[in-house]
C-alpha cells in the first residue's frame, strides 16, 4: 500500500505545481499544454516503473481519478443550463426567430457534409494501407466483445430512422435538463428555441412582462457564465489526472500488435482536420489562427474522450476565441456532440467496413461499394445519438445495413482507448468548424475578437472567481 500513497504525494505535488503556474498568471493555454505533458511524464513513470497491469497502477490511477471523472462530470453538470440560458439570450437579444432555421438548417447540413467527405477518406487511408480484418487475431476479450454487439443489433434494428427523429423532442423537458436520454441535448436546444420564440410573443404583446423576463435571462447568463468559468478555471487539473490515466493504463503490447490500423486511423483524423481547416478558409479565416484557438479544446477532448464533456469549452472557445454568434456556438457545439460526428460516425466505421469487406467477398475499391457505404454512414451519423451515441454503435448499424458480420466489430477492442482520443478531438473540431462558417455566412461572426492577440486568454479570470 505504500507505493501507491508515494504515487498520489507526487500527483499532489504535480497539482501543487499547476496552481502555483495559474498564481503567476499564466493563461489557460498554456497551462493545459503544461498539464498535458506533466500527464504524459507521470503517466509514463508509472507505466516504466510497475508495468501497465500492476496492481499498484490500479491502485494509484483508482484515486487520480476522483481529479479527471470529477472534472468531467462537473463539465456535464454546466451543460443542460449553459446551453438552455444561452440560446434563450441569444433569441431574446437578436430579436429574431427567423434565424434558427437558418442556423440550425445549414449547421446539421454541414456536420452531415463533413461526415460524408470522413467516409471517403476512411475509404481512402483504408486501401492505402491495405488493412483487412483477416489478419487481426480474436482474443478472449475480442469475442466476447463480439457476442455483446450481436446481442445488442437487435435492439438497434428495432429503432427506425422516423423513431430517431422523434426522440429528438422534448417530450419531458425536465427529465432532458436531467440528461436522461442520449438525445437530451438536442431535446433541451429544441426546447429552448421555443421559450426563446415564445418570449418574443410576449415582448410583443405585454412589453413590461416581456422586459422583466429579458432581465432574468440576462441575470441567469451572467451566473450561469461565472459558474462556466469557475468550472473551466479547473481544467488544467482535470486534464493532468485524465492523461496520466489513458498513458500509464495503455496496453502497449496490444497497441504494437495493431499498429498498423493505429497509424492508418491517426493518417484519416489528421486529413479530416486539414479537410476542417480548408473548409474555414473558403469562408475568409486564418486557418492557422483558428487552429491555435482550438487547440486547448481539442486537447481536451483528446484527453477526455468526451464530445458531450467538452461542449462548455467549446461553446466558450467559439465565442471568447472565434467570435462566433452566442447562438450559433451553442447550437453547432449542442448538435456536433450528437450527430454528424467527424471521427466516430464518419472515419471508424468506413475503415471497418472497407476491413471486413474482402473476407466476405465485396472489393473495397468497387464505386457501387463506396457510394452505398458512404450514403449510409451519413444517414446513420445523423441518428447515432438515438441509439445512444458513440463510434461502436455507428460502426454498428453501418455494418449491420451492410449485412456484415457485426461481430467483427470487437476486433479492435484493445487499442479503442488510443484510437477513441483522436476521434473525440476530431468530432470537436468538427463541431467548431461548422459553428465557425455558419456564423461567416449568416454574417453573425466578430473578426475584432478572432483577430485578438493569441495570448488574450479570456478565461484566465477563472482563476479570480
Amino acid at each position: 500500500m505504500i507505493y501507491p500513497i508515494i504515487n498520489l504525494a507526487f500527483f499532489a505535488l504535480l497539482i501543487a505545481l499547476l496552481l502555483k503556474q495559474q498564481r503567476t498568471e499564466q493563461t489557460l493555454s498554456k497551462r493545459v499544454f503544461t498539464s498535458l505533458g506533466l500527464g504524459v511524464l507521470f503517466g509514463g513513470a508509472l507505466q516504466l516503473i510497475y508495468g501497465g497491469g500492476s496492481q499498484i497502477v490500479a491502485d494509484t490511477l483508482e484515486y487520480v481519478n476522483i481529479v479527471g471523472a470529477g472534472y468531467v462530470s462537473l463539465l456535464k453538470m454546466i451543460i443542460m443550463p449553459l446551453i438552455m440560458v444561452s440560446i434563450i439570450g441569444a433569441i431574446v437579444k437578436v430579436k429574431d426567430s427567423g434565424s434558427l432555421g437558418k442556423i440550425s438548417g445549414l449547421t446539421i447540413g454541414i456536420l452531415l457534409a463533413t461526415t460524408a467527405a470522413s467516409a471517403l477518406i476512411g475509404i481512402l487511408v483504408s486501401n492505402m494501407f491495405g488493412l483487412s480484418a483477416d489478419g487481426i487475431v480474436q482474443g478472449a476479450r475480442e469475442i466476447a466483445r463480439g457476442e455483446m454487439l450481436e446481442s445488442r443489433l437487435t435492439n438497434i434494428e428495432a429503432v427506425s430512422f422516423a423513431d430517431m427523429v422523434i426522440s429528438f423532442f422534448p417530450g419531458n423537458p425536465f427529465a432532458d435538463l436531467a440528461g436522461s436520454r442520449a438525445t437530451s441535448t438536442i431535446a433541451v436546444v429544441i426546447f429552448s428555441a421555443f421559450i426563446g420564440v415564445a418570449s418574443l410573443s410576449v415582448m410583443r404583446t405585454h412589453p413590461e412582462l416581456g422586459a422583466s423576463f429579458e432581465k432574468f435571462i440576462n441575470v441567469a447568463q451572467e451566473i450561469v457564465r461565472t459558474l462556466v468559468r469557475m468550472v473551466l478555471s479547473l481544467t488544467p487539473y482535470g486534464v493532468l489526472a485524465l492523461m496520466t490515466k489513458v498513458v500509464a493504463g495503455s496496453n502497449y503490447a496490444d497497441i504494437l500488435s495493431l499498429i498498423n490500423f493505429v497509424v492508418a486511423s491517426y493518417v484519416g483524423l489528421a486529413l479530416i482536420l486539414v479537410l476542417h481547416l480548408v473548409l474555414v478558409s473558403f469562408v475568409g479565416v486564418n486557418p492557422i489562427r483558428f487552429l491555435k484557438k482550438i487547440l486547448p479544446v481539442l486537447l481536451f477532448a483528446f484527453t477526455s474522450r468526451s464530445s458531450a464533456g467538452t461542449i462548455p469549452l467549446n461553446i466558450d472557445a467559439q465565442v471568447k476565441q472565434l467570435g462566433n454568434g452566442e447562438g450559433v456556438s451553442n447550437f453547432s457545439a449542442s448538435f456536433g456532440a450528437t450527430m454528424g460526428q467527424n471521427g466516430c460516425a464518419g472515419l471508424y466505421p468506413a475503415m471497418l467496413a472497407v476491413m471486413i469487406a474482402p473476407t466476405i467477398g465485396i472489393n473495397p475499391l468497387d464505386p457501387g461499394f463506396i457510394a452505398t457505404l458512404v450514403a449510409i454512414v451519413t444517414i446513420s451519423s445523423f441518428g447515432i445519438a438515438g441509439v445512444g451515441g458513440g463510434a461502436t454503435f455507428a460502426a454498428l448499424i453501418v455494418l449491420s445495413a451492410l449485412d456484415m458480420p457485426v461481430a467483427l466489430a470487437g476486433l479492435l477492442i484493445s487499442i479503442e482507448p488510443l484510437i477513441d482520443m483522436g476521434r473525440t478531438a476530431v468530432n470537436v473540431s468538427g463541431a467548431m468548424t461548422a459553428g465557425t462558417i455558419t456564423s461567416r455566412v449568416l454574417g453573425q461572426a466578430d473578426d475584432t475578437i478572432f483577430n485578438q492577440d493569441l495570448e488574450t486568454d479570456t478565461t484566465t479570470d477563472t482563476a479570480k472567481v
